[in-house]
């Protein structure tokens, strides 16, 4: 009986169009006030749960990707990512100095979406310019954000660990995540070259040698 009021009363809120976040809640404390769980403890729990410093990373790296997209990071490690794919001018080069810049990124923000909005606002104006549809900019920007979900410093690696009350540590969940995000990174790249040549997207443009290694230079220092 008491997972029946726990679920009817969430499948209620959902019927009467609460949003899922608050439908979890107020179902939760239903199905405690049902059990004769005091209030209080459960607020009390609620706290306990948010309570830990370590939650303080996510909204310091959603801050650093705001930062960076608002100081010039995105834009100097945008053309550092078009230095190095520019070298071999394959169709569709703009998306993989997307997804290249996109994984920079995702290894100092930790946040998918401060690398959309970092990466998103430099390359999808950018891409749509030379002819690129806007649709694509925009799909190609959010998939290699999701690099960021597995890149450390991934701040769900940090919530994941914490949700193991520290059974995994988050350098664990850091190391685990390099190769993963690399192929995942990887295989955008491939994709992005072959709907290149199949929609005959624009090729990459070479960097001249002293604007490269000046470029380079600049990117050294983010």
């Amino acid at each position: 009986m008491d997972i029946l009021v726990l679920l009817g009363c969430l499948f209620a809120l959902f019927a009467i169009g609460m949003p899922i976040a608050y439908s979890l809640g107020l179902a939760a404390i239903a199905g405690a006030m049902w059990i004769d769980v005091p209030l209080e403890a459960v607020m009390l729990k609620i706290s306990d749960g948010v309570s830990k410093v370590a939650m303080l990373t996510i909204p310091f790296f959603v801050l650093a990707g705001a930062i960076m997209a608002e100081g010039g990071m995105a834009k100097r490690l945008v053309a550092f990512a078009n230095v190095l794919v520019g070298m071999v001018r394959v169709r569709g080069g703009l998306s993989a100095v997307n997804i290249v810049a996109t994984t920079f990124l995702s290894g100092i923000s930790g946040s998918s979406v401060a690398d959309v909005s970092a990466i998103g606002s430099v390359m999808i104006p950018q891409m749509e310019k030379v002819g690129y549809p806007r649709a694509f900019a925009t799909n190609v920007t959010i998939s290699a954000s999701v690099q960021a979900i597995l890149v450390p410093p991934s701040h769900n690696a940090v919530i994941y660990s914490l949700a193991t009350g520290g059974l995994i540590s988050i350098t664990s969940l850091f190391m685990a995540g390099i190769v993963p995000g690399l192929l995942l990174g990887a295989a955008l790249i491939a994709l992005v070259i072959y709907v290149g040549y199949r929609d005959g997207h624009p090729r990459g443009e070479s960097v001249p040698i002293r604007a490269a290694l000046k470029i380079s230079i600049d990117a050294l220092w983010d």
